[in-house]
């Protein structure tokens, strides 16, 4: 919880940004109102999102996405245009989007404060993690709302999941795609594109069904390693990866967690002894061990790791921080295992 001069200081400022998207005509359509669609355009649209009813009454022209999974989603729709700004990236943008990606400011590398985002005076507010619209994160919904920002978390942090205590959350139940496919669709249908949203789901679709068709991994086990070398961050059952796991038939070592991301001791792994490490390749630098390079090199020189099977015979498969996370990119994590479960002859 930040302190309370942070607190009011923050509330202060949202309090005059209301002022200003009030007031402002100049730079950049301010928040949505009620009666500014006629219907006949689709407007308003009202989405059921993570227990709350998310009304937009027009079209987005100024919209901030807030993770690199939400704005990925955004650009493969072709929305470039209806952006104001990106935040909190792990990995350099999906191959393809990057000319795309360039039209868009990027307003922080990491989550930016609630006063950079404001300044933008946005109409439209996305997450990917209920974290980063809650206290502690960039500022809560109900502060955006307030001001007449519709905003939006990723159906796929809230379904059957908790994240009220510490860390990333924990499941209920397995994660799939269809999470993903609904976010798709309702980011389509707020920007009125929705044939748009039918077309990326269908792709995404298309591209799994290519890379499990000849897959039978039930004798393989997988583990999946984030970010951190000290106190690694390594998936439980049921979050993307499980998603990548299940569609692949393969077996997740610490599939008997159904915390998002647990923090396990090198030990316990050396005894679970999975047959391919799942090695994240992150570009961002606020954990250690951030890139598989410095993976790998932790490793392969660890007392605990370094006899691995997997470690030993060096089957890794390299996944982007993105793909690893709940998002269309998930789809890549799966062509990618796939492809070094037949390279190392565990594809059945």
């Amino acid at each position: 919880m930040p302190p309370i001069s942070s607190t009011v200081r923050r509330t202060a400022l949202l309090l005059t940004g209301l002022v200003l998207l009030t007031a402002c005509g100049g730079s950049g359509p301010g928040p949505a109102r009620a009666g500014d669609g006629s219907g006949a355009d689709g407007y308003p649209v009202a989405l059921a999102n993570c227990g709350r009813t998310v009304t937009v009454d027009a079209k987005p022209h100024h919209a901030v996405s807030l993770d690199q999974g939400s704005t990925e989603i955004l650009l493969s729709l072709g929305l470039q245009d209806s952006l104001a700004g990106t935040s909190t990236w792990t990995d350099p943008v999906m191959k393809g989007l990057e000319a795309a990606n360039a039209k868009v400011p990027r307003i922080a590398d990491n989550r930016p404060s609630s006063e950079k985002v404001l300044g933008l005076e946005p109409d439209f507010v996305s997450a990917s993690f209920a974290s980063t619209l809650a206290k502690g994160g960039v500022a809560p919904r109900e502060q955006f709302e307030d001001l007449g920002v519709p905003t939006y978390v990723a159906p796929a942090d809230c379904a059957a999941k908790d994240n009220s205590g510490g860390g990333d959350g924990s499941r209920s139940e397995p994660l799939t795609m269809d999470s993903v496919y609904t976010e798709v669709r309702d980011l389509a249908r707020v920007f009125g594109v929705p044939k748009r949203g039918d077309a990326l789901v269908s792709e995404l679709r298309s591209r799994i069904g290519a890379a499990t068709a000849d897959v039978d991994a039930s004798g393989a086990t997988l583990l999946y390693w984030f970010a951190n070398s000290e106190s690694p961050y390594l998936a439980g059952c049921c979050g993307a990866p499980g998603i990548i796991t299940e569609e692949l038939g393969a077996k997740n070592v610490f599939d008997d967690t159904h915390e998002e991301w647990p923090q396990i001791n090198w030990e316990t792994v050396a005894d679970r002894n999975p047959d391919v490490l799942v090695i994240g390749d992150l570009t961002r630098k606020s954990q250690t061990a951030e890139s598989a390079r410095k993976k790998i090199d932790f490793l392969e020189s660890n007392p605990a790791t370094k006899n691995m099977d997997a470690v030993r015979h060096k089957r890794y498969v390299l996944l982007s921080g993105q793909a690893m996370n709940p998002g269309i990119r998930t789809v890549e994590g799966v062509e990618r295992v796939a492809a070094g479960l037949r390279t190392f002859g565990l594809a059945g």
